[in-house]
């Protein structure tokens, strides 16, 4: 399979691309730094560009099967623009240009599923989230909001606590309510799922929370 990846260089992006090219696929990444993925094989192709970069964006999209974002907003209150809501929208729309519909990315459960029941997340993480991290929980609404509004087959996995332990190959999926999800997730895990979901269609057009 064809697989374009966006948020390459990231904690879990780095993660996603080893997984993908273990698993024999073709993988195209997209990213303003290539040295810093520190990465080569036969089957990546680096691109060179920004999110910002409509024309880039094209480039990386074009051939693809699907599409896996690993984008996460920085964490820092300073941090200001909306670059990776509106880098998803172009994504987002450049994918149904080029009729790609299989889209796989990130959240968090402070962003609520519609198969959700009540639950203690839905009121503590987004109070928390507006308070501590307010910057990252616009960018995660707008990217959120850009897929969940389209017409793509999207996942989206909305995760609460990644962590650098080792896999454990262990996975708790589902809605909140419903299966007992934790909060805590290690990074190999988090792009194993992501991975997995090329072939797994139990959360088509939904948002599972996942944990260890």
């Amino acid at each position: 399979m064809r697989v374009t990846v966006f948020g390459a260089t990231g904690g879990i992006g780095r993660l996603v691309v080893q997984e993908l090219l273990d698993a024999g696929h073709h993988v195209t990444a997209l990213t303003r730094n290539p040295g810093k993925l520190n990465l080569t094989h036969d089957n990546l192709t680096l691109i060179t560009g920004q999110l910002s970069d409509r024309t880039a964006v094209q480039q990386a999209v074009a051939g693809a099967n699907a599409v896996i974002s690993a984008l996460g907003p920085s964490l820092k209150r300073s941090t200001k623009g909306t670059q990776l809501a509106d880098g998803t929208r172009t994504i987002v729309e450049v994918m149904d240009e080029q009729k790609v519909s299989r889209f796989i990315g990130l959240a968090t459960p402070s962003l609520a599923d519609p198969r959700d029941k009540p639950h203690w997340k839905h009121k503590m993480l987004p109070v928390m989230a507006k308070l501590a991290f307010p910057h990252a929980l616009t960018e995660l609404t707008g990217m959120t909001n850009a897929v969940t509004g389209s017409d793509l087959d999207y996942t989206i996995a909305r995760i609460t606590n990644p962590t650098d332990k080792p896999s454990t190959g262990h996975v708790r999926s589902g809605f909140l309510g419903h299966e007992k999800v934790g909060s805590a997730m290690s990074r190999s895990d988090i792009a194993a799922f992501l991975v997995s979901q090329l072939t797994d269609t139990r959360y088509q057009r939904s948002m599972p929370a996942i944990s260890n």
